[in-house]
């Protein structure tokens, strides 16, 4: 008798968020799996970047249900209905997911290695000493060693994100959520990042990748979701939807940008 499988990472189902009355997300469903990377696609004003923050509650969802791990992203069912976690428990479960920005927001006045640390510091309240040692492993993982005590000043931009992933790891997260890491950089600067993407999908890290990089995803990812007006238009393996997709929409982007 075969066992069931495990649980979808992120299980989004009919996720919907308006700001005022512009309605941003009209719908959402998408599974995310344990040890898949899946990337969003589509154009700007689509509701990519807004998704992803629903994920990590950093805005509340209006309608649907939006489980990580099999939990309501910040509620509690209770007797049926939906209570709004507080912000001290919201922040607990934040704590296992790792985000990065298309900003790195490291801290300006710390060093790399001091950006990667302080969220276990503080956070998980693990020991300075402890975590400082896994703080220069991940530097290193990043290919970073060397500038452990730079100042993101200091650092280049694609050095910056790369920071910025190694302290997204320094949490131990069971899942990373990208916001398009590469956006914010020069366009020689943009390998270096996505091969540091490209190993934590060889090592098995699940990650939710909104990314305009469409030979990264073609590659790297498992799934490929197109997104556009605020709901997921087309959906599958990047080869189906990248090279031969099905819905107007989705072949009328990639006419643009191919």
């Amino acid at each position: 008798m075969s066992s069931a499988p495990p649980a979808p990472v992120i299980d989004a189902r009919g996720v919907t968020k308006s700001f005022g009355t512009n309605t941003v997300l009209r719908g959402i469903d998408l599974e995310v799996h344990p040890g898949q990377v899946v990337c969003l696609l589509g154009p700007s004003g689509s509701g990519k970047s807004t998704f992803l923050r629903c994920v990590n509650h950093l805005e509340r969802i209006d309608g649907g249900r939006l489980l990580v791990d099999g939990q309501d992203v910040g509620y509690e069912l209770r007797h049926g209905k939906l209570y709004e976690l507080t912000e001290r428990r919201i922040a607990r479960r934040r704590a296992e997911i790792g985000m990065v920005f298309q900003r790195f927001n490291l801290f300006p006045h710390r060093t790399a290695l001091e950006n990667v640390v302080e969220g276990p510091v503080v956070v998980r309240r693990r020991s300075r000493a402890q975590v400082l040692e896994r703080g220069r492993e991940l530097l290193d993982r990043v290919g970073l060693a060397d500038r452990a005590s730079a100042y993101p000043s200091q650092l280049s931009g694609g050095q910056q994100q790369r920071v910025a992933i190694a302290r997204a790891l320094a949490m131990e997260p069971r899942l990373l959520l990208f916001d398009e890491p590469t956006s914010a950089l020069d366009p020689e600067l943009v390998g270096e990042v996505l091969d540091v993407m490209r190993d934590l999908a060889r090592d098995g890290m699940t990650m939710l990748v909104v990314t305009h990089e469409v030979g990264f995803a073609r590659e790297v990812a498992d799934v490929a979701a197109f997104m556009a007006d605020g709901v997921i238009v087309e959906t599958g393996p990047p080869r189906q939807v990248l090279d031969d997709p099905q819905h107007e929409r989705t072949q009328s982007f990639l006419a643009r940008v191919l």
